[in-house]
Parts: C-alpha cells; structure tokens; sequence
C-alpha cells in the first residue's frame, strides 16, 4: 500500500497483522526495555514495524540493527540512512532510503473511518474544515477528515528529522487533490533548512483500500551544483 505512493529508492516493507512469536521477542535487549511497561497491542505493533525496517534496511544492504525511540517517539536510523514507521488497527509499515537522495521520508496510515467527534476542530485549519466538508459530498467513499489528519501525522515525520522541534497541527496547510490523490503541505512557520535552501511546503501523495488511509511525503536530497 504504501510502498504505490514512494518512489523506487525508498524501501517498503509492510503488514496487515502481527506475525511474531509474543510481544517484544525477537527484539533487540535494548528495544525491550523501552516497551517493557507497555501494553501487549504496543509491543506487538512496535515488534513488527522494528522487524519490518530491518527487512527494509536489509535491501539497501545494510546489517540488523537496534532502533530505539526517541523521547518524542521518533525511530533512530543507522547513519546515512532515514526512515519512518506507522501502524494502525489492520496495518504496519516501515520505509527507509539513503540519505545521500533522500533528505526525510514520512509516512502514516489510518483507518478510513471518520475522526471521533471534535477531533477535526483541533486538527483543521477553518478552511482545511471548509475542503474536507466539500470533499465529502463531491467525493463520498473515503474519510477525507482522517485523510487529513494522515497527512499532517506525515508532515511532522518529515519535520521532525530536520528540525528536531515539534510542529503543531495548526502550522501546516493541507490542500488535497482528490483526483491524483496528491497533496500539498504548505508550512505556516519558517521551514527546515536542506542543503542550505528553506523548504516552505511538503508535496505528498494518498491512497486509500482495505478499509484504509495512507499518505507519504518524501523529501529528495539536494543534488550537487554541476561543476
């Protein structure tokens, strides 16, 4: 699923259930101890998406590693590598790419049901609530107000790399192109620095199936000036 909306020199690997023995094994002893408070649901989802990155890393050849959290949660990446992680009720999914093409790399997946009530208040701008109403009635069939909240989960994992600072909801502006199932993430605050230009907004892609939502931002590298 996710692996359709990232370009070739990102490797994707992805679940739609837990397949490991019990929660935390097949962990490194470092990883257990951060989950070894949580509940069985959160080691069993931490579990696979650490079992699926390492797969992934495998294919940009690089050896098994431990990837411990960040206190913000974000997953330590081996160095020269960037990635990210998501899961869901039905659904895991870990992405990386070498950093030398790939600048930061964002990904999320939901259900496609819609928000709890209230939560769209908090996540949209007024007239991001104003594009998910019309979306809806010009466009039934998918949860545009979770598609939403997706896309700005994935905002701040292409953040939060770069910066190291937190982002709040309100300082991105999504705009979603409901027929190329792209979007655009224009950042309301100055925005990271890559290869020495600021980068002032995100472009992305969606998908949605098997009862899901997903949406990926992937940031390239700068090239080289030609000499």
């Amino acid at each position: 699923m996710i692996e359709a909306i990232l370009p070739a020199a990102v490797a994707c690997e992805a679940a739609y259930d837990d397949p490991v023995p019990g929660p935390g094994e097949l962990l490194y002893a470092q990883e257990r101890e951060r989950i070894a408070k949580a509940v069985p649901k959160r080691q069993r989802e931490f579990t696979t998406v650490r079992l699926l990155a390492r797969r992934a890393l495998l294919r940009l050849g690089q050896p098994p590693v431990p990837l411990l959290p960040s206190p913000r949660g974000a997953p330590g990446w081996p160095d020269g590598i960037v990635g990210s992680m998501t899961h869901c009720d039905g659904y895991r999914a870990a992405v990386v790419a070498r950093a030398d093409g790939t600048a930061s790399v964002g990904i999320d997946a939901e259900p496609d049901a819609p928000l709890p009530e209230g939560v769209l208040d908090v996540v949209g701008l007024p007239d991001e609530t104003e594009q998910i109403m019309s979306l809806a009635e010009r466009h039934p069939g998918t949860s545009w107000d979770r598609l939403l909240f997706s896309a700005k989960e994935s905002v701040f994992k292409v953040w939060y790399p770069l910066t190291g600072t937190e982002l709040d909801f309100s300082e991105a502006r999504i705009d979603i192109d409901p027929v190329e199932r792209t979007f655009r993430a224009e950042l309301l605050v100055p925005g990271p620095l890559v290869g020495g230009r600021r980068v002032g907004a995100f472009p992305g892609r969606w998908t949605a199936g098997r009862g899901l939502v997903a949406t990926a931002i992937h940031l390239p590298a700068p090239r080289e000036p030609l000499a």
